[in-house]
């Protein structure tokens, strides 16, 4: 499973170099590559059928606790086949559309990396690992959605796509931690094992609505929907991945695998089946007012995100079967019709439904393709989506509640859903053939290949749905379930409620697609409603952020070095103020008795010299001062028993003194910069952080209950194989801080370069006139 998920990304990496050598074949040979890992996983088809679960673990930061584990159950079969098998169509799609792109190689290296992320976060058996990956699909979806970022939508979606599942993600990760403390382990095998007691925790509920709230960003749930539709700016080979099998039903796999360990209580149902039946409305409302081909199918992806949450909210055997069922129906038939828009695109260069027409002559191959796959979305017989619709009927009749108002909102919903299917499928292929900025012809191979295999699989499945049930919907859904569903799919069950309600939605989706004008303006009518809507708050929320940015940045980030010496001195005073002033803090202070007189006459040197840079009118004056300063506390060093920190601190001190002379030579005239009030000010501020800090280190000398540091490093200098124990602190303790020091000092040194080498030359002197010159100027 390691090889399976890493292979993706070793492809990430390799792509732009193959792509530059095997160019036009690029999309059909790197295909090997997902097409290989579906063969791998299809290999485990008779263990995972029989109820095997297959586990493997790498330790990957002990420490921590996280672990590259991998688990292949039958739900993670489930997405890693889809994910792979379809990621391998879409490789050869996207050599044929974007053939002669210039960054072709770029964008295979993002695809590859985004399917590598994937397939980690569904065969993930480690909370920690499932969080990393989940994150990463939401980083290369983002590079995949912005892929053309020249344009500004582009752009602008990819943001929106990042920010909103990003934002998610931060409450995904606070939940998944909650799980693992509620459990005592990260482990999702022991979690699934040790349910009740993650159930029983006071952190449930904090738990659950924190990955519920992941979940729903992730696949667009009813407020978050409006972040997908947007990243139809995105090329077409992206949307048909994204929409079928992987990112948008990331979240829907989340909550899946996490039903067994979250799932069944009142909360987890209440919130899954509202919001996913809101979902499942909207989506199948507002698709149908759209005019772009990718529009209209992105809604409908919308409306199938919402149904199945529904059904995990359902969370009945039935419904969670439906769930897996109509997984496998969304994914076959939503990449096969995006391919085909996309298709559309590419051989008539538009996608506005209004232009399309009588492209079946045209085109036959690829109507074929979209005839066969509007058959399953909209569930006619003999297509898979038939029993998928069935099954999602019988599962909201028999619903624990309100099994009424689910069976309404799902006859709408589809009804709404098989309009789409037909605008789809049907306008731009029948008819009077429209006036396309483009002639119409038939798309090459690489581009019908993805649509017809697709489809075709949509109707075998359905005539041979023995095999669906035995090998993906089963297996599945006992893994969401958590314990053995056995599962039987048929294609006819006779005359049944569950047919009447079918045949009354496909009523309802003939009559409404006839009518698709008149729900076009009636759209219309509702667009200033959008104003309210969570696309503005978010347009209103990245707008008050980035005015805030900006305020904070000319507060903070003024670019005068004076004011942020300033701020630090007086975040520093209040804070050791605001410390020393906690009722807990009871230290005494430092005994003065034992003061002996040259420590006090060093503190007055110090004193003296400091006043003395402040107060002098000459730069060369004011460094010496600094410099006694300096050599002073050097001095202190050597009388507490450090004579290499006060030898390094001479060092220092002598050496910036030479550096400071020889850079005050080309320093202009002394001048005074701030008036009186401002001198003032700064000697208030200076004098109330030197009294500050002073009495911090009084109490601190005062206080006798904390323990000495000293005696750790002693003791375990030497098994950091040092015997310097002041070495040892700086390379071994405390590397990480060195480490940072001395990449300040790196960046100062580029700095101080680049200054060097930003010094204008001297224009060159003028040569002086010859005799020669003098006379033709004459």
């Amino acid at each position: 499973m390691l090889l399976a998920v890493f292979s993706a990304f070793i492809l990430a990496i390799l792509a732009p170099t193959l792509h530059r050598l095997t160019r036009g074949l690029s999309g059909w040979i790197f295909a090997l590559v997902p097409a290989a890992i579906a063969a791998f996983y299809a290999s485990h088809f008779g263990k995972i059928s029989s109820g095997e679960v297959i586990t493997q673990t790498i330790n990957w930061i002990p420490s921590l606790g996280i672990h590259l584990a991998f688990r292949l159950d039958g739900l993670s079969l489930l997405f890693g086949l889809l994910i792979s098998g379809i990621g391998a169509l879409i490789f050869i799609y996207a050599g044929g559309y974007l053939h002669g792109h210039p960054q072709l190689g770029r964008f295979f290296c993002f695809l590859s990396f985004f399917m590598g992320a994937m397939l980690g976060l569904v065969t993930s058996d480690n909370l920690l690992s499932l969080f990393i990956f989940w994150e990463l699909t939401s980083l290369s979806s983002y590079l995949l959605i912005g892929f053309n970022h020249e344009s500004e939508e582009s752009r602008a979606s990819a943001l929106k796509a990042l920010l909103v599942t990003f934002f998610g993600g931060q409450a995904l990760m606070l939940g998944l931690i909650l799980i693992g403390i509620a459990g005592q382990t990260y482990s999702l095998s022991e979690l699934l094992n040790n349910a009740d007691i993650v159930r029983e925790s006071p952190l449930y509920t904090g738990a659950l609505l924190l990955v519920i709230l992941g979940a729903f960003t992730k696949s667009a749930q009813v407020p978050f929907h409006f972040w997908l539709p947007g990243a139809m700016a995105a090329p077409t080979p992206v949307s048909a991945y994204l929409h079928s099998a992987t990112m948008v039903t990331a979240g829907v796999f989340l909550l899946a695998r996490l039903q067994p360990i979250l799932g069944g209580s009142p909360l987890w149902h209440g919130l899954l089946t509202t919001f996913g039946a809101a979902t499942m409305l909207t989506g199948a409302a507002l698709a149908v007012a759209q005019t772009d081909l990718k529009k209209l199918l992105a809604y409908t992806t919308v409306s199938a995100l919402g149904t199945l949450v529904m059904l995990l909210g359902i969370g009945t055997p039935l419904a969670i079967q439906a769930a897996a069922l109509f997984l496998i129906v969304h994914s076959l038939y939503k990449g096969s019709l995006f391919m085909v828009a996309g298709t559309i695109d590419h051989e008539t260069g538009t996608r506005d439904v209004r232009q399309l027409g009588g492209l079946a002559k045209a085109m036959p191959i690829t109507a074929l393709a979209a005839g066969l796959a509007a058959l399953s979305m909209c569930g006619f017989i003999p297509a898979l989506g038939f029993i998928g619709k069935e099954l999602l009927y019988e599962a909201a009749l028999h619903a624990p509640q309100h099994s009424g108002l689910l069976v309404i909102v799902s006859v709408f919903g589809n009804a709404l859903v098989v309009a789409v299917g037909l605008i789809v499928a049907v306008r731009p292929f029948l008819g009077k053939a429209g006036e396309t900025p483009k002639h119409a012809h038939e798309a090459p191979p690489s581009l019908w290949l993805g649509p017809i295999v697709l489809a075709t699989l949509g109707l075998l499945l359905g005539l041979l749905p023995f095999l669906a049930a035995q090998y993906s919907v089963g297996p599945a859904a006992s893994a969401i379930a958590g314990q053995t569903l056995p599962t039987k799919l048929s294609l006819w069950h006779g005359f049944n409620v569950m047919l009447g309600l079918s045949a009354a939605t496909l009523v309802i989706g003939v009559a409404l697609y006839f009518s698709r004008n008149s729900l076009r303006e009636l759209g219309g009518l509702m667009r200033p409603l959008a104003a309210f809507g969570p696309e503005q708050w978010y347009a209103k929320s990245l707008n008050s952020m980035v005015t805030f940015a900006g305020i904070q940045t000319r507060i903070q980030q003024h670019g005068y070095l004076r004011y942020y010496v300033m701020m630090v001195l007086a975040v520093t005073t209040l804070a050791i103020v605001l410390g020393l002033s906690r009722s807990e803090i009871h230290a005494g202070w430092a005994n003065l008795a034992d003061v002996r007189f040259y420590e006090v006459l060093i503190g007055v040197i110090i004193l003296a010299a400091g006043l003395y840079a402040v107060t002098t009118r000459g730069r060369l004056s004011a460094v010496a001062g600094l410099g006694v300063v300096g050599w002073s506390v050097a001095l202190i060093f050597a009388l507490y028993g450090a004579p290499d920190l006060a030898i390094t601190q001479f060092m220092v001190e002598t050496l910036s003194l030479i550096l400071f002379i020889l850079v005050i030579y080309h320093l202009p005239r002394f001048k005074e910069y701030t008036d009186r009030k401002t001198r003032i000010r700064d000697a208030i501020l200076c004098s109330a952080a030197g009294v500050a800090i002073a009495v911090m280190v009084m109490k601190a000398l005062g206080t006798d209950s904390v323990q000495s540091i000293s005696p750790y490093y002693v003791e375990n200098s030497l098994n950091a194989q040092g015997r310097n124990i002041v070495n040892v602190i700086l390379v071994d303790f405390r590397a990480l801080d060195t480490l940072g020091e001395i990449t300040v000092l790196g960046i100062a040194a580029l700095g101080v370069y680049a200054l060097i080498k930003l010094r204008p030359k001297p224009e060159p002197e003028p040569e002086p006139e010859t005799q020669s010159t003098k006379e033709e100027t004459k």
